[in-house]
């Protein structure tokens, strides 16, 4: 029999003769109390567990007053009132109920003091011969594991670089400078790459110490140097180089000094596109002319010859090329069909010019036809050589306002235009213009010497 059934029994027992009856509703025990509480909660026990991290299993025999189920009467009162808080329960009444219904008096349990177990006297320490090498050994370990260290962070990180003299990135020295020791830092036995545009490369090992130096020479204007590093033991490169800027100013009086790299004189090409390349000094525009001097195979015209005047083809106007930080300078220059004389002109910000003439001869081999859309787009489709050129396709393609093509064939170059208006054709180096009016579709055929001729192909 429970402690509720003790307690219904007490309050229905049948009173003493000639005393009245009293029926008092008997109290909630501690399992109904929780379970009530729980239901009001709203939740039920596999929330509860979730919330109150206690197992069900323990939660349900509190709600029965099977407290046998749970681990010890210490973890039953830490789980009840646990609970108590959870349910919005006063724990102390819950706890006091608990012992109550237990027929426990109120208070901790029992507690059992344990002796102490005597002490051993401490000894002091010794050094043995097995304590030495444990030590040694230790020490040994540790100054391996330094080793390490030291060699993955060197092995991990990237070698740096620094110039210290000149102190600045930025510097300017006497007009007659014409060479300089740069000076830096770097890790030891590290291999310093100098770097100038147009030159070839100085490269330079750092001493043991890390310092580093290297002789450049130096030309007139600015003069650019990109210095890094890279560890010989490694093969990592700096992450940041260093750059090295030193003007060599100009004397007011001196002019331009020019070179002129390409083209070789008298040499031939078999297309317009001539590469001008070359070097100056203390010039502010480098202008590029041509003179047209006959014929391929030709004399120049020294005077009028009998017969049907030929007409010249056009002359090029003057091309102007910028002047590099370094002193470079290129640029394709379109020529015709001919020979021509090229004349490189290097002009100062005084006004003094020098100037290097190149003859050459321009052969077109085979068909050279380049295409440029003007005024709006246009839909193309090529032929080369009786073959449909792969970047068109056998669909063709929509080409946009401003953009050119080239085509190279051996024979013959045929081209379906959607708009020839807008379509503009140059052979050989020759320019043709539109052959058509814009908006309407035709095929042109390109192969030289006959004139181009319009086709029906599609």
């Amino acid at each position: 029999m429970t402690s509720r059934d003790h307690a219904r029994r007490r309050l229905t027992e049948r009173p003493e003769r000639g005393r009245p009856t009293v029926h008092a509703e008997p109290a909630p025990t501690l399992p109904e109390r929780l379970i009530a509480a729980r239901e009001q909660k709203g939740v039920d026990l596999a929330r509860a567990e979730r919330d109150t991290k206690i197992r069900a299993r323990y939660l349900a025999a509190l709600e029965r007053g099977d407290y046998r189920e749970l681990p010890g009467a210490v973890y039953t009162k830490g789980f009840l009132r646990n609970y108590a808080l959870y349910l919005g329960l006063e724990p102390d009444d819950i706890l006091g109920q608990w012992h109550r219904e237990r027929g426990e008096a109120l208070g901790g349990e029992p507690v059992i003091v344990v002796p102490r177990p005597l002490e051993a006297p401490r000894q002091g320490f010794t050094f043995t011969p097995g304590v030495v090498v444990a030590a040694l050994l230790t020490v040994a370990v540790l100054a391996f594991a330094v080793y390490l260290g030291v060699q993955l962070l060197r092995f991990a990180k990237p070698p740096t670089v620094s110039v210290t003299d000149p102190a600045t990135a930025v510097s300017e020295v006497d007009e007659t400078t014409s060479s300089y020791t740069l000076r830096g830092l770097s890790v030891p036995g590290a291999t310093v790459t100098i770097a100038t545009p147009g030159r070839d490369p100085i490269r330079v090992t750092a001493a043991p110490d890390g310092t580093w130096s290297a002789n450049v020479d130096l030309r007139r204007g600015k003069n650019q140097f990109d210095i890094t590093a890279i560890d010989p033991d490694t093969g990592k490169q700096a992450e940041n180089p260093a750059n090295i800027f030193i003007t060599v100013p100009f004397s007011v009086v001196q002019a331009p000094t020019l070179t002129v790299d390409q083209p070789a004189d008298g040499a031939t090409f078999e297309n317009g596109a001539i590469p001008v390349q070359g070097t100056t000094a203390n010039a502010a525009s480098v202008v590029v002319s041509a003179t047209y001097l006959g014929p391929v195979g030709g004399a120049t015209p020294t005077k009028p010859s009998p017969g049907p005047s030929v007409s010249p083809p056009a002359v090029p106007q003057p091309l102007s090329i910028a002047v590099a930080d370094d002193g470079t300078f290129g640029a394709p220059f379109e020529l015709t069909t001919g020979r021509w004389t090229i004349t490189v002109t290097a002009t100062s910000a005084e006004g003094k010019a020098v100037s290097i003439p190149r003859t050459v001869t321009v052969s077109y081999r085979g068909v050279n036809l380049v295409i440029t859309v003007r005024g709006g787009k246009a839909w193309l489709k090529a032929w080369v050589d009786g073959a449909v050129d792969p970047r068109l396709g056998s669909a063709g393609k929509v080409i946009r306002d401003g953009k050119t093509l080239t085509f190279s064939g051996t024979s013959s170059v045929e081209v379906r235009t959607g708009s020839s208006g807008n379509t503009y054709f140059t052979l050989n180096g020759t320019p043709l213009g539109a052959l058509g009016k814009p908006g309407i579709p035709e095929t042109w055929l390109f192969a030289p010497p006959d004139p181009p001729t319009q086709t029906q192909r599609r």
